[in-house]
């Protein structure tokens, strides 16, 4: 199978001591929707950067579309399409004009221009408002015009950088159908960074899981959560710290445990059947006169991944 998008020992340092991506690789087949997973700060957007040649890598290399990214950077951007966090779109042109002019940019005649455009308002649900001011569209219509507009050159290698960042549930759900019948019709190759672990769920084929810089966890996201190879108990211990370390101590010696960590208010257990390992968490912390205030059970979720590998929730990191 081609490879799409190669990074290998890919790193980007700032002055005076920021290591934003520190070492990584990547080998992601044509076709994928391929995830980049991880809180804001962790080098997803610094990583989309330099594979899109808007930033010079410090260190490693990169390909994208068979091209260095360095050496071959123009090839590299005719050949790709980009959606970045903020959208660059001129709020006096309707959604027909942009299209239209992005399309002469890349070199469309006017009638091929005019027939792409045509077909991507359609393809993105924004045919009935192609010729209204874009000054008029939602958040969510003007993510998706920037998705179309992206699309325009018939890229087969998109990079979107948190394409639903600050959306409401329908116009994410609305992106996230859109994303999905453009790799399932036009065979294109996404490259999608995101702090949403239900979007990276739900979209990817296959994500790495960035933190500080680094790659934590790469996999598809059935593979990720079944390495986990346990439940995931969460006991709710409000009464204070020193109850959670004593939790934490008393829950580690428990058959079963594989890991504990103490998380904001919560102590979460890691250990095999889950559904019978409750009743000895609670009876064990009650006769510590330790107050457990609620206990949950559930599979591991992509943020159990992530809580496995670095000891903090990303989507509390996302919020934060």
């Amino acid at each position: 199978m081609t490879t799409a998008i190669l990074a290998e020992g890919l790193v980007k340092h700032f002055a005076p001591d920021i290591r934003a991506v520190d070492g990584i690789d990547l080998s992601i087949p044509e076709g994928q929707i391929f995830g980049f997973l991880g809180p804001n700060g962790s080098g997803k957007t610094t990583t989309v950067r330099m594979l899109t040649t808007l930033l010079r890598p410090t260190a490693g290399r990169a390909e994208v579309a068979g091209l260095d990214v360095v050496r071959q950077a123009g090839q590299v951007r005719r050949r790709i399409g980009v959606a970045l966090q903020e959208a660059g779109l001129d709020d006096l042109q309707t959604g027909r004009e942009l299209l239209r002019l992005q399309g002469h940019l890349y070199g469309l005649d006017q009638d091929q221009a005019k027939r792409r455009a045509t077909h991507l308002l359609e393809l993105v649900d924004l045919a009935p408002d192609a010729d209204r001011a874009i000054k008029g569209y939602s958040g969510g219509m003007k993510r998706r015009l920037d998705l179309a507009a992206a699309l325009m050159h018939e890229p087969k290698i998109v990079f979107l950088d948190e394409p639903t960042t600050g959306l409401d549930p329908i116009s994410r759900e609305a992106i996230w159908r859109e994303v999905r019948q453009l790799n399932v019709e036009e065979k294109v190759t996404f490259f999608l960074t995101t702090q949403y672990m239900e979007e990276a769920d739900r979209l990817a084929d296959e994500l790495a899981i960035m933190n500080h810089g680094r790659i934590v966890a790469q996999g598809t996201p059935a593979q990720l959560k079944a390495a986990i190879g346990t439940d995931v108990v969460t006991v709710r211990i409000e009464r204070g710290e020193a109850d959670r370390v004593r939790a934490v101590d008393l829950l580690r010696a428990l058959d079963g445990v594989e890991q504990v960590r103490s998380v904001d208010e919560d102590v979460v257990v890691y250990i095999r059947d889950g559904r019978r390992a409750i009743a000895r968490i609670i009876l064990l912390l009650d006769e510590a006169s330790v107050q457990v205030d609620e206990v949950s059970l559930a599979h591991p979720t992509l943020d159990d991944v992530f809580l496995r590998k670095t000891g903090h929730h990303i989507e509390t990191e996302a919020r934060s």
